[in-house]
């Protein structure tokens, strides 16, 4: 099962994104109240992929993927931003982000972009002893 981690400081956003995910068949890894958060829960949770808001209190979007990158080079990483984060849009595709996501969400635009970084929902690869 692809595993995820979202973090993201907005309660809301938090919860539909999850929402979002589970009702496609992915499974929620982990969810961070913010950057140093996000990171922590990285290194416990070792998820498949994980989605950071760029806007966030402690430690925003690029700096929890500096962080997560500098620990974990092959780290699937994808960022969620509003309309006119342009520049911070392409920062974090050169520090690594693989995609990312426009707020508000829109359920169609979050799985297209899930899907062409972590792969589809289902199982991962491997022998199934379900």
């Amino acid at each position: 099962m692809t595993r995820i981690l979202i973090v993201d400081d907005t309660d809301f956003d938090r919860n539909l994104l999850r929402s979002i995910l589970v009702s496609a068949g992915y499974e929620i890894a982990g969810m961070a109240h913010g950057g140093e958060e996000g990171v922590r829960l990285y290194r416990e949770m070792m998820p498949d992929l994980a989605i950071l808001d760029l806007i966030m209190p402690d430690l925003n979007g690029i700096e929890t993927l500096r962080k997560i990158k500098s620990e974990y080079p092959a780290a699937k990483v994808m960022l969620c931003t509003s309309v006119g984060d342009e520049g911070m849009v392409e920062l974090a595709r050169r520090l690594g982000a693989r995609g990312y996501a426009v707020k508000p969400y829109q359920a169609a635009h979050i799985l297209k972009a899930v899907e062409r970084i972590a792969g589809p929902p289902g199982k991962k690869s491997g022998i199934s002893w379900g």
